[in-house]
């Protein structure tokens, strides 16, 4: 069994903490927990939130892993910004290869960020770093996509 094998549970697993009666942000941490705990190649996983008392700008929610100096992102500005900017989801399988790339650790050495929308609107997004160079796949792309579709009720 591999790991992608396991997306429909882990699925399954993430909507039961949706509909918890838990709050929002310890909702979002159970998630990140969830992931980063199953998925072997999920070295951080976080939640930036679109901050409503700011221009076009992500703030660091809840996450799991090291900690980030980049708590607050323009939307343009590196791989989360751009994914906000560009309402996509960004796979970058070596941030070595990327210009814009905002570097959080020197371990990390691939990223997947994914929109959390509502009717056309960015309402944050997931952010997952990566110590292994290319391990993203296509299920993990749909999988964070499914994840994401099922956060938008939360935010």
């Amino acid at each position: 069994m591999t790991y992608a094998d396991r997306f429909p549970a882990l699925l399954e697993k993430a909507t039961t903490i949706i509909a918890s009666q838990d709050g929002r942000d310890e909702k979002l941490m159970q998630i990140c927990e969830l992931l980063h705990g199953e998925v072997p190649h999920y070295d951080w996983v976080g939640f930036y939130l679109v901050d409503p008392d700011a221009e076009r700008e992500l703030v660091l929610g809840p996450y799991v892993g090291a900690p980030t100096e980049h708590t607050r992102i323009p939307f343009g500005k590196g791989i989360c910004g751009q994914a906000a900017d560009t309402e996509t989801t960004f796979i970058i399988q070596d941030v070595a290869q990327e210009s814009n790339y905002l570097s959080c650790s020197p371990d990390v050495r691939a990223e997947i960020v994914v929109p959390v929308m509502r009717e056309s609107i960015v309402l944050g997004e997931l952010d997952i770093d990566s110590h292994a160079l290319a391990p993203f796949s296509r299920e993990d792309r749909l999988f964070l996509e499914a994840v994401c579709v099922a956060v938008a009720s939360l935010l």
